[in-house]
């Protein structure tokens, strides 16, 4: 799945699109996770795209008349095209603009969505409830230390909860960890406020590395530009499962947390 820094590189490759206006709307498959609205083609009708923004894993596409969330789900992928190609098997929406540009969203699976917000997205219910940006500043360590000290559950599933804070998905909640030598299962409530600090500048420096590398391509991530990300080259654990570690030279164990496969290494983490 997408994770937050590859909706980000895609966020940034959509970017050419503002100040665009929409020519029309193409729906071909509305079943998505939720149907696509069906008025989209009606409502984004010669409207002006005014902002591209991110929150979470949601793209916000904000037009004159309100704003759309985009998700990529689990394989989808948005590309930004030069012109109106003739779609594939799995593109299933399009926003055509009167520059000749297309933004078209290609999903094998169809766990993504196109969803309408309205004037006001930070009230939609998939918005509302969110937890802080991880690269922002109100994610610090303070933060995470208060919102841990009643939680028994592993960190690393502490960490994934977007309540807590969002878009910290499963290969940079294990690659985190790794950096900050916390064992994956430790007890969130365990931790210390300097591992809470520690953690903290893992998270944001995790991010920032794989936003600088394009992201992650793994199966099927491509930036808008169609090229992929090289993040997977830096991984320390995540699907390296029995390979040695880039620092003592253990084997990578994996195992299983919130049913998520978990990669760690037991003498690196073993003082979480």
């Amino acid at each position: 799945m997408p994770e937050l820094p590859e909706v980000e590189i895609t966020r940034r490759g959509l970017t050419p699109l503002i100040n665009q206006t929409v020519r029309h709307v193409v729906i071909r498959n509305g079943s998505m996770r939720w149907p696509i609205p069906a008025h989209l083609p009606q409502t984004l009708h010669q409207q002006k795209l005014l902002n591209l923004t991110r929150r979470a894993k949601y793209i916000l596409a904000e037009f004159e008349c309100g704003t759309l969330l985009l998700h990529l789900g689990m394989s989808g992928r948005i590309r930004l095209l030069e012109r109106d190609y003739p779609p594939e098997k799995h593109d299933h929406f399009d926003i055509a603009f009167n520059d000749g540009s297309v933004l078209r969203l290609c999903d094998p699976r169809r766990f993504g969505a196109v969803l309408w917000a309205g004037e006001n997205p930070q009230t939609h219910v998939l918005i509302s409830t969110l937890g802080p940006e991880p690269l922002e500043p109100s994610f610090n360590a303070q933060y995470l230390f208060a919102q841990t000290r009643s939680r028994n559950t592993a960190i690393k599933v502490t960490i994934m909860d977007s309540h807590l804070v969002v878009g910290v998905g499963n290969i940079y909640a294990s690659e985190s960890l790794f950096r900050a030598r916390i064992h994956p299962e430790t007890p969130a409530k365990k931790l210390t406020l300097q591992q809470c600090e520690t953690l903290v500048l893992e998270v944001k420096a995790t991010l920032n590395d794989a936003l600088n590398a394009g992201g992650s391509s793994l199966r099927d991530f491509f930036g808008a530009d169609g090229n992929p990300g090289y993040f997977q080259q830096e991984y320390f654990v995540y699907g390296r499962t029995s390979e040695p570690c880039k620092v003592c030279t253990k084997p990578i164990k994996n195992i299983r947390l919130g049913q998520r496969s978990t990669f760690y290494c037991e003498q690196c983490q073993a003082g979480g």
